[in-house]
């Protein structure tokens, strides 16, 4: 197992507590997952360390109180939530495709049920709120998954994204009413423990060997945004998405 996130402290109590459970420590890479250039260098991390990988769950979220540019000049929420998760899934292909069964699972969001989304304005620059921002990052991450997950058929990778409900995380921090009412929620959200039931259920469970381009929640195949199903609009999103990640 490896483990990848920004601060090395929590990153390593993390460690330590799976390998005391387990008695298996996890290795760990710090990398900033706001930043392409340090997703790429944690994807050549785990390369090296994991020439052949089984699994790849994408959880890294982010949903922020201002437009902030992170120093690539990339819309922060749609880079941690959208571009990070893409970039590092497309640079595993190779060490997912080499175990002959390897999964692909992304965490989306029911605020992609609703949502709206263009192509040619995914970073928000014109009409930029906050549920706004995360809401199009989690949708551009499904319609992104669902065009590889086509593309990548009879190769032995499957990609899902699973909504894991709403979960008392940290997920708000900015202050003010926002972590207020999300403070309010939390009281009868899943706990951390239960929110990773989905998740792990596309993980591991044989139910779902082979199934692909799957959208989950409560562990079952539900139907996703109508904007997610139409192909055109799936294939611009990918061209869109591409354009901003860059090559690599």
């Amino acid at each position: 197992m490896v483990l990848v996130g920004r601060n090395q402290e929590r990153l390593h109590a993390a460690a330590g507590w799976i390998g005391g459970r387990t008695g298996t420590r996890p290795l760990a890479i710090t990398a900033d997952l706001s930043l392409l250039s340090e997703t790429r260098r944690a994807a050549a991390g785990i390369r090296t360390l994991a020439p052949v990988l089984d699994v790849l769950v994408n959880n890294a979220g982010l949903l922020s109180p201002r437009r902030v540019e992170t120093a690539e000049g990339q819309e922060l929420t749609l880079a941690v939530n959208h571009l990070a998760p893409f970039v590092l899934t497309r640079a595993l292909l190779p060490a997912l495709q080499a175990s002959g069964r390897g999964r692909v699972v992304m965490t989306g969001s029911s605020s992609s049920d609703m949502a709206r989304i263009d192509p040619d304005d995914l970073p928000l620059e014109r009409g930029w709120r906050m549920t706004r921002a995360y809401a199009r990052s989690k949708l551009a991450l499904l319609m992104t998954t669902m065009e590889t997950a086509r593309a990548t058929a009879g190769t032995g990778v499957t990609l899902n994204v699973v909504h894991p409900g709403l979960v008392a995380t940290g997920l708000v921090r900015s202050g003010g009413i926002d972590q207020a009412a999300w403070r309010l929620l939390a009281r009868v959200a899943l706990s951390e423990a239960e929110g990773a039931d989905t998740p792990l259920h596309a993980a591991l469970s044989p139910e779902l060997d082979g199934i692909s381009g799957r959208y989950l929640k409560r562990r079952v195949p539900v139907a996703t945004n109508r904007l997610a199903r139409d192909p055109a609009l799936r294939a611009r999103v990918l061209a869109a998405t591409e354009r901003l990640a860059g090559p690599g």
